[in-house]
């Protein structure tokens, strides 16, 4: 039997195939999304993974894992481990080491701009380093001086040094020990501990560090 469409017949036909094929599409899509799930167990990165097989073998007997004739291992040596602590306002800075204690104090917090003349919360302050220095019973003790780049080279020298020596004064009347001696220094804008370029790093470089040698016991 012959059958005869007519034209809005086959149209109705390709409409139903398209409809077909985008339902099937869909179906696919979204059985796609639902089956996707995120890998809930660990991870490692690629290169990583473990392996069963055998480390390398080394000969024990390669001349090259041998110490020459005459040659002798130096002497061990424990490694430095430094801690540093800072107060939540940046004003105060504190490194242990295993052989010294460093106390680093902005000069915002000791003295007022361009001076060196100490107020009494900066007292109040070095006077909590010189109880630390007896607990250590340290009698050696460094203050050195710093400021930032501004200004000329020559004035920061100079204020460096006075600020210095204002803090050794006031060390020097908490410490009555007579053995103790000192090393005060100005540094001026050498030796920065951040960058110069924003005031957040220059008030960090303006500082007076004290440190001292850490008790053996």
């Amino acid at each position: 039997m012959t059958v005869i469409r007519t034209p809005a017949q086959a149209g109705t036909s390709r409409l139903a195939l398209t409809l077909t094929a985008a339902t099937v599409l869909v179906a696919t899509n979204l059985f796609g999304v639902v089956s996707a799930r995120a890998d809930e167990g660990p991870s490692v990165p690629p290169g990583t993974e473990a392996t069963a097989s055998a480390p390398v073998e080394l000969d024990p007997n390669d001349p090259d894992l041998k110490i020459p004739d005459g040659a002798t291992l130096s002497e061990p040596k424990v490694l430095d481990i430094k801690q540093v602590v800072e107060d939540q306002s940046g004003d105060e800075r504190r490194e242990d080491t295993n052989a010294d204690v460093k106390f680093a104090l902005q000069a915002e917090v000791l003295f007022g701009k361009d001076s060196a003349k100490l107020g009494a919360e900066a007292k109040s302050r070095i006077s909590a380093i010189a109880e630390e220095i007896k607990t250590q019973n340290a009698t050696k003790i460094r203050v050195f001086g710093f400021t930032d780049n501004l200004g000329s080279s020559a004035h920061g020298d100079v204020l460096s040094r006075q600020r210095a020596d204002a803090v050794q004064n006031v060390l020097d009347q908490e410490l009555t020990d007579s053995n103790v001696t000192y090393e005060v220094r100005g540094y001026g804008e050498q030796y920065p501990i951040a960058d110069n370029s924003s005031e957040s790093g220059r008030k960090k470089n303006r500082r007076v560090e004290v440190s001292f040698p850490r008790s053996e016991s």
